[in-house]
C-alpha cells in the first residue's frame, strides 16, 4: 500500500503497482510505452499516436476531452493517468470516483522532468524514468549557448492563436532560444491580423497541432508580412512533455538552423 500526490494538489492510494492502466493523454501515453509498460496499458485516446503499435492494437476510450466513461470502466483499470489541461475536469472526477486518477499539471520543463519522475515511481520503472531524465536534460543543455529569435508561435488559425508565457510550449521556446515575443500574455492568446504585423518577431513558427498549418499558410501569411521569416513547425516537438523531450533538442536545433538558411 502507498500513497501517492499528484501535480493538482490530488492524492491517490495503490494497493500495489497498478496492472492496468489507462492513459488519457498522448505525450505521457508515449512516456508509458518507453517506461517498458507494454502488458500494463489497456486503453488509450484516440489521439495517442505513439507508438503507432499501440495506437493500432491498444483499446481506445474516446478523445482527450470526450472520454466514453463506460468503456473506461469497462477495462478494470487500476490506475488512469490524467492532465488538467488536456482533459475535462468533470469527466476526470466522474472517473476519479471508481478509479485512481493521477493528473499532472505541466507549464515549464522542470514539471515535466518531475512528472516523468513521479510516473516512473507509480509504475515501479524508477531505473527507466530516471535514464529518461537524465538523457532530456543532457540534450537541454546543450541548447544553452543559442543566441535568441524573437519569435511567434501560432497553434490555431481562424482566429489566430498563440501561445503565453505560462506554457510549456513557451518554456520549450525558451530552451532553444526562441524568445516568445508574447510571453507576456497568458494561456493561448487570440491575434489579430494586426497583431501579427505589428509584432516585434524575426521568427513565425506554424505549428502542425492543434491546427494542422501547411505550407499553404506559410505562402498565405508572406503576402501580408513581407521580410518575416515563416516557417513550419513539429508541434509534438514543442508540446509533448514526456520522453518525445528526448528527441526534442536534435529537432529544435535544425529548426535553428533552417532559419539561418
Amino acid at each position: 500500500m502507498a500513497t501517492f500526490a499528484d501535480q493538482i494538489g490530488n492524492h491517490i492510494t495503490l494497493p500495489s503497482l497498478p496492472k492496468r492502466i489507462v492513459s488519457l493523454v498522448p505525450s505521457q501515453t508515449e512516456l508509458l510505452y518507453d517506461l517498458g509498460l507494454e502488458d500494463e496499458i489497456v486503453g488509450i485516446t484516440k489521439f495517442c499516436v505513439h507508438p503507432e503499435k499501440w495506437f493500432r492494437e491498444k483499446p481506445r476510450v474516446g478523445g482527450t476531452k470526450s472520454v466514453d466513461i463506460n468503456k473506461l470502466r469497462s477495462l478494470q483499470p487500476d490506475l488512469v493517468i490524467a492532465n488538467r489541461e488536456e482533459n475535462v475536469k468533470e469527466q476526470v472526477e466522474e472517473i476519479a470516483k471508481f478509479c485512481p486518477v493521477w493528473t499532472s499539471d505541466i507549464s515549464t520543463v522542470e514539471e515535466a522532468l518531475t512528472m516523468i519522475h513521479h510516473v516512473a515511481h507509480i509504475t515501479g520503472k524508477e531505473a527507466q524514468g530516471r535514464e529518461i531524465i537524465h538523457g532530456i536534460k543532457e540534450s537541454m543543455d546543450q541548447m544553452e549557448r543559442f543566441s535568441t529569435i524573437r519569435t511567434v508561435y501560432l497553434v490555431w488559425k481562424d482566429p489566430y492563436m498563440t501561445v503565453g508565457g505560462d506554457t510549456f510550449i513557451s518554456d520549450m521556446m525558451a530552451k532553444a532560444g526562441f524568445v516568445n515575443v508574447f510571453q507576456g500574455s497568458t494561456r493561448y492568446p487570440e491575434l489579430s491580423p494586426e497583431d501579427l504585423v505589428h509584432a516585434d518577431a524575426e521568427l513565425i513558427l506554424l505549428s502542425s497541432e492543434p491546427y494542422p498549418f501547411k505550407d499553404k499558410h506559410v505562402q498565405e501569411l508572406s503576402t501580408w508580412l513581407p521580410g518575416k521569416k515563416i516557417m513550419l513547425a513539429d508541434g509534438e516537438m514543442f508540446s509533448w512533455y514526456g520522453s518525445r523531450m528526448l528527441k526534442a533538442a536534435e529537432y529544435l536545433t535544425g529548426l535553428r538552423g533552417n532559419w539561418n538558411t
